[in-house]
């Protein structure tokens, strides 16, 4: 990787611009992905890549070339085409008589690999066998992971982080009911399967305010099976999911925010005689004659009191 890690100074203005697109930024956009063949592709695992690809654009290139490389033995060229492209996520189908339908994503950090998951295609029906209606280009999905497995197996864990980060898009603020159009339904098993089931939303009338909502089934409809993998350590993903400082929220003095969302601040204040607060005046409240003439016993019997002190002092 001798050509990454050297030091390039632009000797243009053009080329200064793309050196500086590459540097890194606080805020990013939506991550780009490269789609690629490897070592003999079987139709099956090209007709899979090919649908992810269209599930992923604009934010993708399909690089239809044959490459005669094993991803998992070396995964050179993967780098340097993620450098060429400005890529962050690579897909790669490959197949083998040991491994038939083998179709292999990750992820890179610093333009090296981070993750890589390689997942069998045991049974495949295309987008285009699906007659029907289909979602527009560049639709943010909502990515429903089905199952107790995603969060007790490690491998699957990490594999729910790389297809969040294949579907995520740009960052939503807010969201309007209308707008939510494609569903992506990723359900996991116990023996490592992954069932990939794509959905248009319908809104029909419900005679409330709420409408009834339908799923229909818009394809592709995959099959994965888990198999090998080549994940990062523990240091070395949180050092690629660290938050530049100026992006981490300043906390504020005495605020805090309940379960509810609720926000409460805390105030300081003096000591307080409460003898002395100023109360609603109400006529229930009012003292009586004798109550007042009692009052002013007791003062002047204070003040008598004083006075002696003083006068024997």
């Amino acid at each position: 990787m001798g050509v990454i890690q050297r030091i390039k100074k632009p000797t243009t203005r053009k080329g200064k611009k793309v050196l500086l697109s590459r540097e890194p930024k606080a805020i990013e956009g939506p991550k780009q992905c490269i789609f690629l063949q490897a070592r003999n592709p079987s139709e099956r695992a090209r007709n899979v890549l090919k649908d992810i690809y269209n599930l992923k654009k604009p934010d993708a290139a399909y690089l239809s070339r044959k490459n005669d490389f094993v991803p998992f033995e070396d995964a050179t060229l993967i780098e340097k085409l993620c450098y060429k492209k400005e890529a962050s996520l690579f897909g790669v189908s490959s197949h083998s008589k040991k491994r038939p339908h083998n179709v292999v994503l990750g992820r890179t950090f610093d333009y090296n690999i981070l993750d890589m998951i390689e997942l069998g295609v045991d049974s495949f029906k295309a987008m285009s066998e699906f007659h029907n209606i289909k979602v527009l280009t560049g639709i943010k999905p909502c990515l429903l992971f089905n199952g107790p497995a995603w969060l007790l197996n490690q491998d699957l864990k990490r594999l729910k982080n790389v297809l969040t980060d294949f579907f995520h898009r740009d960052k939503v603020e807010t969201i309007r009911l209308q707008g939510l159009e494609h569903v992506l339904s990723f359900t996991a098993t116990d023996d490592g399967t992954i069932y990939l089931r794509s959905y248009r939303i319908l809104l029909k009338k419900s005679g409330q305010r709420t409408p009834r909502v339908e799923l229909e089934e818009i394809g592709p409809s995959i099959d994965f099976k888990l198999r090998r993998t080549m994940l990062a350590s523990d240091d070395l993903c949180i050092e690629a999911c660290k938050v530049p400082k100026e992006l981490k929220p300043i906390a504020k003095k005495n605020r805090s925010t309940d379960a509810f969302g609720t926000k409460l601040g805390r105030i300081h204040m003096g000591k307080q005689d409460i003898n002395r607060l100023q109360t609603r005046k109400m006529k229930g409240l009012r003292k009586s004659a004798e109550e007042k003439k009692q009052m002013l016993l007791k003062k002047k019997l204070a003040k008598k009191t004083a006075k002696q002190a003083t006068a024997s002092a």
